[in-house]
Formats: C-alpha cells, structure tokens, sequence
C-alpha cells in the first residue's frame, strides 16, 4: 500500500513540478491576474489534484490546540510541533486551517481564543514546510452587535444586514474598515526570504443555510452576490495578492445544481467549489450514518460536476463525525464516498481543548485512532510528508 501511494504521489508530483512552483525563491511577480505567480500556481496545483486520484487532509486549528492540551504561545518554538493527527500518525495535516473571527474588531485573538500573530506564524511555517493554508472569517454582525450566528432575539436585525453593509447602507464604512483589517493580515503573511504565501479564503460560506447572518432567509441572491463583489473588490483595492477564494455552501441544494448557483457570485471571483457536510449520527446510529454517506454522496457528484464545467477546482471544505463514535468511520463511511469524487482536499473541523465532547480528528486513545491509520496509510489521502514541498 505505501509503494502504491509513493507511485501515485509521485506522478502528481511530476505533474506539479512542471508548473514551476517548488523552491524558495525570493521573486515572486504579479501574473497576468494580479496575483502572485505562487497563488496561481498553488490554484494550478489544486486543479490537477482534483483531476488525480488523491486529496489532501486538513484539519482546523490543527497545530494550536487539541484534546487535553494548548500550544505555548510565548514560545516560538513550539509552532508546528504538536497536532493531534500526528500524536495518532506521526504526521501533520498537508491542509491547516485557521479562523479570523474577531479580527474585524481588532482584537488580539480570534473566536477561539487563538492570537492572530500565531496564526500568522502557524500559516508561514506550513507553507516553508509544503503544506496548505485556508481560511474562514467567523465574524460578528455589524449591525446587531451580536456573532456570526443568528439569535432568534434579533432575527428583524438579522434580516437587514447584508443590506446595511452594502454601499449605500448604514454600516458600509465600518464594514469597508472590517475587510480592511482582513487585507491587512492576509499582507502580513509574507515569509523571511520575501515571498507571500498563498492561501485560500473561504467567507460568507454554507450560506445555504440560514444560521449565519448572510444566511439563506437574512438577504436575497443579488445582496449575497454584491457582498461577494464587495469584499473581492475591497480586497483587490488594498492590494491583497496572495489569495484564492473559495464558495462553499452547505447540503440545502441536495444535489440540485441549480439550487447550489443560485448565488454563485461569479466565475471571475471563485477559484474553487466546495460543500460544508457534516455527519449528525447521536449514538452511532448506524441509519443516520448511512443517510450522511447518501448525502454527502450525490451532494459531491453535483459540486464535482458543476465545478468542471467551470474550470474549478472541487473540495470537501468542512466535514467531520463530532466525537467519532463509530471506530471504522474513516474507512468504511469517510474514504469511500471520497474515492468516488474528483476532489483536491477533504478538511475536518476542530479538537477543542477547552469544549467537551468537540472533536472532529482522533487523538491518542480515541477508538478510531487504529482506523486513521488505516486512513492515513490509504493511496489517496495525502498528508504533510506526502505533499513534500508541492505547494510552496
């Protein structure tokens, strides 16, 4: 199994290396896009990984807390050093993710508690080691006051956000400072020898759903395009040239493929197409598990296709069984829906060290511990020592 995985990843690899983006080279010009030649490699390598048989695993928050424990974040030198996938595997996440909640206040440290200056060096000492980086933005809501998430005390306010951010609305000035505290970081990440690290920025998702303030019931298809618009072109104004953008809805569309554009915001936006799905199964129940393996499934055959048609690259972008409570569900729920989908990466959310029962990876004594390393052993799962410097 691992020969055949060597064989696979290095047939990508070729494939990669002809796009010129291995070495830490300090020149990095614009393209004829206005991004960084890195980003559109990095997007150039996410399509041909889409068009391959393997996909990346990520995990959020992956290298800054975990179960039972939490990064040091005076000391430098523990970034990158611990992650619950590699106390399971001996290896890392070829995907990290990180959240900028909260970064739109000011504020030192995200939602969950994590300084924004970490996360910075997290994402360049993933990138100088090969790995990937997306982002999502958990932000509040600039009218109420309130998270990201809906209170059923303030649905009258909720429902007149997006408008109110909107040019022309009574929040769009301090909105417009919000994004520019997002540019400003997503600037900052620039490495030593002076490259800027690509990455792959995920707002304004499962937006399909109306649990978020730019939910589905909160604004029309026009206001969710025009705030897509917006943040880009905000974006692009303060000179971000380092980030590819992701759409990714939730499982409403159930496989509908004109449901899931209906508020696609553009071809000239979105660099990739992705699907939040999420296994609900209390008590392993083995009925809900199966319906989770249907959903995910036909909600894939749709994405992959629609993203082909697009020219996209196609991924999993959340997944995940909160506290995994079957002890094969990597190999025999997760991995085989996934080997029937074109897909570049599969991410998985987080392992609270501060919340109960919130985990979405094994850790050390956990039942499915054996399973992931079955999973990880897999040909067509790639992680951190697989990737071996094809993202940089």
């Amino acid at each position: 199994m691992i020969m055949k995985k060597t064989l696979i990843i290095a047939t990508v690899a070729f494939l990669m290396a002809a796009c010129g983006n291995k070495g830490h080279k300090a020149d990095d010009p614009l393209s004829a896009s206005g991004r960084t030649q890195r980003t559109e490699n990095l997007l150039t390598n996410l399509r041909l990984t889409s068009d391959s048989t393997v996909y990346l695993f990520g995990h959020h928050d992956a290298t800054v807390y975990g179960i039972g424990w939490e990064a040091d974040y005076s000391n430098d030198s523990t970034i990158h050093l611990r992650s619950d996938v590699k106390s399971v595997c001996n290896d890392h996440p070829a995907l990290l993710s990180f959240d900028l909640g909260h970064i739109e206040l000011g504020d030192e440290r995200n939602l969950d508690g994590v300084p924004f200056e970490r996360i910075r060096k997290e994402i360049i000492a993933h990138y100088d080691r090969g790995g990937m980086v997306t982002l999502s933005w958990h932000l509040d809501n600039p009218l109420s006051g309130g998270s990201s998430w809906v209170a059923d005390s303030l649905k009258d306010v909720e429902t007149r956000t997006v408008a109110a951010v909107l040019e022309g609305g009574e929040k769009h000035e301090l909105f417009l400072t919000w994004i520019d505290r997002v540019a400003d970081f997503l600037n900052s990440l620039e490495t030593p020898y002076g490259v800027k690290v690509p990455v792959l920025f995920r707002p304004w998702h499962e937006h399909t759903g109306s649990w978020f303030w730019w939910g589905q019931a909160h604004c029309t298809a026009d206001q969710y395009k025009a705030l897509w618009q917006m943040t880009i072109q905000r974006l692009k104004e303060r000179e971000v040239v380092n980030a590819l953008y992701a759409y990714s809805p939730g499982t409403e569309p159930d496989g509908d493929e004109a449901k899931y554009l209906e508020r696609y915001p553009g071809d000239d936006i979105i660099d990739l197409m992705g699907l939040d799905c999420y296994c609900f199964a209390p008590d392993a129940d083995t009925v809900k598990i199966a319906e989770y393996a249907a959903l995910l499934d036909r909600n894939l055959e749709m994405v992959c296709r629609v993203a082909k048609q697009h020219q996209k690259a196609a991924a999993l972008t959340e997944t995940g069984y909160e506290c995994i409570k079957t002890p094969d569900w990597w190999t025999t729920t997760l991995a085989p829906v996934l080997a029937k989908h074109p897909i570049c990466y599969v991410l998985v959310w987080r392992n609270a060290h501060n919340r109960q029962n919130h985990f979405f990876a094994p850790y050390p004594g956990q039942q499915s511990v054996s399973d992931f390393v079955h999973f990880y052993n897999d040909p067509k799962t790639l992680f951190l020592r697989d990737v071996n410097g094809l993202y940089l």
